[in-house]
């Protein structure tokens, strides 16, 4: 009965926003009006302004269930999970994040969540709905001391500092050349595989191990920063060349206007 009255109410809540045809998923449109409870009303604000909305995550994704028929929306035959338990949360995420998962579980963090039931999970650092993309911002004294002291946690994000601005830098710099009209697929794909790989040790929450782990990270950055360079030398040497062709087809302007200047001047003379 209470899933019928579940499928009911979402149909009722996607028939309200039928005309608006939107192209988000039916969860949205219900959980959008009036009549969802207030807390789970801002899900959808969230859901925008994060890091998942901008790259296609959507509630069915995570969540499970049809995004398009609204009476199958929370149906278990179409995958429907909802909303897991707080033991259950580093599963539910780790379906997608399987590297950070296998280091979570490793970690401090997912041993106590194990042994007690209460340790950190995915949400206590990144929240539900309005998740972000990770940074090392995540690590500071109000979050962190939830559950402990800030010292161990601050000399992790010394660790990991002058990596992070490493990446930053270079993203800036892809930026720079696309809006220039360089390709940088290429390169913009190997930031990507490091940076992953770089959040991934993140979730060990063991200090020795960035430590350890920092000098390959910055050497395989150092190699794209010259792959770089070098695309900057070509951005360079074509701005040069356009230059330098503006300049020889406003030179051959000139002197033809002064040839044809010349031509008529001896015509009207004559």
């Amino acid at each position: 009965m209470r899933y019928l009255l579940s499928c009911f109410f979402i149909l009722a809540c996607a028939t309200i926003g039928a005309a608006a045809q939107s192209t988000e998923p039916v969860c949205i449109q219900c959980h959008d009006t009036d009549m969802m409870k207030a807390g789970l009303r801002k899900v959808p604000a969230e859901w925008r302004k994060s890091w998942h909305y901008q790259n296609g995550v959507a509630c069915n994704d995570c969540h499970g269930g049809d995004p398009i028929d609204a009476a199958m929306a929370m149906s278990p035959q179409r995958g429907f999970a909802g909303k897991p338990s707080y033991e259950g949360v580093p599963e539910f995420c780790g379906k997608c994040h399987i590297g950070i998962l296998k280091n979570y579980r490793e970690s401090g963090h997912g041993k106590a969540l194990k042994a007690s039931g209460s340790g950190p999970n995915c949400v206590t650092c990144h929240g539900s709905h309005a998740i972000q993309k990770a940074n090392i911002d995540i690590i500071n004294e109000e979050r962190c001391t939830q559950c402990h002291s800030y010292d161990r946690a601050e000399i992790m994000k010394q660790a990991l500092f002058a990596t992070e601005k490493n990446i930053r830098d270079i993203d800036n710099s892809l930026k720079r050349l696309s809006s220039q009209g360089m390709y940088t697929e290429e390169e913009g794909k190997e930031l990507f595989r490091i940076e992953a790989e770089f959040r991934t040790l993140f979730h060990t929450a063991d200090v020795s191990l960035v430590k350890q782990k920092t000098d390959g990270f910055q050497q395989k950055l150092d190699t794209l920063n010259k792959k770089i360079d070098v695309l900057f030398t070509e951005l360079h040497t074509r701005r040069n060349f356009s230059g330098f062709l503006l300049l020889l087809f406003g030179g051959m302007s000139i002197v033809l206007f002064l040839l044809a200047k010349d031509f008529f001047k001896r015509g009207e003379e004559k």
